[in-house]
């Protein structure tokens, strides 16, 4: 599992996330990690996505999680 993490968002308190298995690509939000003091908390947010990428690896691996079909050509 290769994961990507992107900018933590403020106003949504997210991080985008990119998890990538093989040749399926899986993007979601994940809640973002703060500290008592309310403060952004970069290292707990990255172990809370290494967390959810592990949910995400057994999906794909059962097929929950699959890219979106190539769409048919009209003729």
């Amino acid at each position: 599992m290769n994961i990507t993490i992107g900018e933590h968002e403020a106003a949504s308190r997210t991080v985008s996330a990119t998890f990538a298995s093989g040749d399926v690509v899986h993007q979601r939000s994940v809640n973002a990690c703060y500290d008592k003091s309310g403060a952004y908390d970069p290292v707990a947010t990255a172990a809370r996505i290494d967390e959810v990428g592990r949910g995400v690896t057994v999906k794909i691996g059962l097929g929950v999680i699959a890219n979106d079909p190539e769409p048919i050509a009209a003729d």
